[in-house]
């Protein structure tokens, strides 16, 4: 598995160091002297055309790291948790990345990503600045019955949809998970099916609309810092 950009690899090599392989570097100076002396036997040297060959086409900054390929946590795992988002049917990995980096610099206990057959792994952890190394993630087929799941072992469920209640004003369980849409359709039936409570972001100036990892941002802090 192959990542690239300075501020995922810098990431992974200073918190991870022992998922590298090999460090490719194109660009002189790109790393630190200690992490040069560190990794001095694993870097590799390689010319720009190189480099651009193997981001395939990526800005990869001059360096890049080949790693060993990233373990999905369980189910039972992620139910060990008091506070979970939950992704349905998002697609784009930028805001895939986004919203994992944001679930992780808040406190967020992990993430499901339903929907989707396949992740690109590389490009979720460059955008989500290494922090998918870090937060513990379940690839799921069926998201009615992994919200099934969650409310058995009592996690209440919150929908995010334009037409719920205000965030602001909502009193959340001790168990929650954040259930977010795409941002063409929305929450899908199965998801809609299973939810608790609709949620909403009160909007100003007569704008009625956020990017999803903008929205899942306020989200994220308003019912993480219920938790405190």
């Amino acid at each position: 598995m192959i990542i690239y950009g300075k501020q995922v690899c810098l990431y992974a090599m200073q918190r991870h160091p022992n998922i590298i392989k090999t460090v490719y570097v194109a660009k002189k100076g790109i790393l630190p002297q200690k992490l040069f002396h560190q990794f001095h036997d694993n870097i590799k040297f390689l010319e720009a055309k190189w480099a651009q060959s193997m981001a395939k086409g990526g800005n990869h900054q001059g360096i890049l790291l080949e790693i060993e390929p990233l373990q999905q946590s369980s189910i039972k795992d992620i139910k060990q948790g008091k506070f979970v988002v939950v992704l349905d049917g998002l697609t784009d990995v930028g805001n895939i990345g986004a919203i994992i980096r944001t679930a992780y610099a808040l406190g967020v206990d992990g993430v499901v990503i339903s929907g989707i057959k396949q992740l690109n792994f590389e490009a979720v952890a460059r955008t989500s600045a290494g922090a998918l190394l870090d937060m513990p993630f379940v690839i799921v087929s069926n998201i009615s019955d992994v919200l099934h799941e969650l409310k058995q072992v009592g996690f209440s469920l919150y929908g995010a949809d334009m037409n719920g209640e205000d965030i602001s004003s909502v009193e959340f369980e001790a168990k929650r998970a954040l259930v977010m849409g795409s941002e063409d359709k929305g929450m899908s039936k199965k998801a809609k099916a299973k939810i608790d409570k609709v949620v909403s972001i009160d909007m100003k100036n007569g704008f009625d609309s956020l990017n999803v990892n903008a929205a899942a941002a306020i989200l994220i802090h308003r019912m993480g810092y219920a938790l405190k």
